[in-house]
C-alpha cells in the first residue's frame, strides 16, 4: 500500500510550561513529525486522558512541600520540556513507516504501548517515562512511535474512542499491581478508587485472572462497579470500623492483596484489612500502590509493617511481557472497554475541568479526539447534555 499524501503541519494541544490549564494552547500549525527507522507514523483518532498529564502538567512529582513543583524524573533529570504534547493512551491508524518497517502496515489500526523503554528487557522497567511526557504524545493529529510498541488491535466490536480508553497507562498499571504482588487465582482482593480508569482496569484483571475483586468507591456507582465484576462495594465516605465492614462481607477473611490507588493517611485502613486475623492468612499480606491521591505524605508505623510482614510494592507502568498480554486479552475480547465521554482536542481546557469536577461523578475513561476525527471518532461518544 502506498503511502498517503500528507499535511506539512497539524493541529496539537501543546502544553507550554508547568500550571494550569491555560499552559495548554491549541495551535493548528505545528510541523507533523516523521516516521524515524524502526517507527510508523500514526494518524491519531483518539487519545484517553489520564490524571499523569494533569500531574506533569502541575509538576506535582515527586515533593513533600505541596507548594513545590517538580518534573517527574526518574531516570536523573527531568525529560519533560516544553513545549509538549501530551497524551498517552493513543488510538490511530499508521499513516507511514519509516526504515526497517513493513509498508504493509500503512493502515492498520493499533494502540501504542506507552513506554520509553529504557533497554529491550521485556521482564523490568526501572526507569519508566512515557509518550506524552519524555517525547510527543498523542493529543495531535499525528505522532510518530516505535513500530513494535503500536499493536494492531482489529476487534471490530471496538470502536476506536472505546479502544482508546483501554490504554496501557491504566491496563498496564494495573496489570502490574497484581503481577508485582502475585496476586492468584482465588485471592481475595481489595481495589481503591475503583471507579477511575486503573480501578474499573484492575477490577476486570483480577477476574481474568480468578482472583475476587472488591471494591472502594461511592454508593451510585455500585451497580456499575458490582457488573463490571466487584464481588462488593464499599462506600469510601463511610470509613468508620472500616474493618468491621470488610469483615462481615468476606466472613471474617482477610484481603490477600491490596490495590491502593489513594494514598495518604487511608493507607492505614487498607493495610488493617489484610492483617486483622493472621491465623486465617495463607500468604504475606501485600500492597500495592500507584497513586497518592489521598496525600503525598503520611505517617507509617513501620513496626507494624515488619511485625505482621506487610510486603509493599511500589508501581508505576509496567513491561513489555505484560503489554503484550493484555493486548491479546483486548484483542480476544476478555477485556471491556469503560469510556464515559469523548472530547474533542480544541475543548481539551472543558475536558480538563470536567475530568477534576468531583460532582461530575463519571465512572471510566475520558477520551481526547482530534477536531478532523470528531464525526467519525468523537460524535458517537459524545457527552450527554
Amino acid at each position: 500500500m502506498a503511502t498517503q499524501t500528507l499535511p506539512d503541519t497539524m493541529a496539537a494541544m501543546l502544553l507550554t510550561g508547568h500550571g494550569g490549564i491555560d499552559k495548554l494552547v491549541y495551535d493548528s500549525n505545528v510541523p507533523r513529525p516523521c516516521a524515524a527507522a524502526g517507527e510508523v507514523l500514526v494518524q491519531v483518532t483518539a487519545t484517553a486522558k489520564n490524571n499523569t498529564d494533569r500531574k506533569a502538567r502541575e509538576g506535582l512529582y515527586p515533593t513533600k512541600d505541596a507548594d513545590d513543583v517538580t518534573s517527574f524524573a526518574i531516570g536523573g533529570s527531568p525529560t519533560l520540556t516544553f513545549p509538549r504534547i501530551q497524551g498517552a493512551d493513543v488510538v490511530g491508524h499508521v499513516a507511514a513507516v519509516g526504515d526497517g518497517v513493513a509498508t504493509t502496515r500503512i493502515g492498520e489500526r493499533g494502540l501504542l504501548d506507552f513506554n520509553i523503554y529504557a533497554d529491550a528487557r521485556r521482564d523490568i522497567n526501572l526507569t519508566p517515562d512515557y509518550y506524552g511526557h519524555g517525547a510527543d504524545g498523542g493529543y495531535a493529529e499525528y505522532v510518530a512511535v516505535p513500530a513494535d510498541q503500536f499493536h494492531t488491535v482489529d476487534n471490530d466490536a471496538l470502536s476506536d474512542a472505546e479502544l482508546a480508553s483501554m490504554g496501557m497507562c491504566s491496563y498496564q498499571t494495573g496489570y502490574h499491581m497484581l503481577t508485582a504482588a502475585g496476586v492468584k487465582a482465588g485471592e481475595r482482593v481489595l481495589v481503591t478508587g475503583a471507579s477511575g480508569g486503573v480501578g474499573t482496569a484492575l477490577i476486570q484483571l483480577c477476574r481474568v485472572i480468578g482472583a475476587i475483586p472488591y471494591a472502594l468507591s461511592t454508593p451510585d456507582k455500585a451497580d456499575a462497579l458490582r457488573a463490571l465484576g466487584a464481588e462488593a462495594v464499599f462506600d469510601r465516605a463511610d470509613m468508620d470500623d472500616f474493618t468491621a465492614k470488610v469483615r462481615e462481607v468476606t466472613h471474617d477473611e482477610p484481603f490477600d492483596a491490596v490495590m491502593d490507588l489513594v494514598g495518604g493517611d487511608m493507607t492505614h485502613r487498607f493495610i488493617d484489612t489484610m492483617i486483622f486475623d493472621m491465623t486465617r492468612r495463607r500468604t504475606y499480606p501485600r500492597l500495592s500502590i500507584a497513586g497518592a491521591s489521598g496525600g503525598n505524605v503520611s505517617e507509617m508505623l513501620w513496626t507494624r509493617i515488619y511485625l505482621y510482614q506487610v510486603q509493599i510494592f511500589g508501581v508505576s507502568h509496567g513491561t513489555r511481557e505484560e503489554a503484550e498480554q493484555l493486548i491479546a486479552w483486548i484483542r480476544s475480547g476478555d477485556l471491556k472497554p469503560v469510556l464515559h465521554a469523548a472530547f474533542k482536542l480544541s475543548e481539551l481546557h472543558e475536558a480538563e475541568r470536567y475530568f477534576m469536577d468531583r460532582s461530575s461523578n463519571y465512572l471510566g475513561k475520558i477520551v481526547i479526539v482530534p477536531d478532523a476525527q470528531w464525526d467519525a471518532h468523537g460524535a458517537p461518544h459524545a457527552l450527554a447534555t
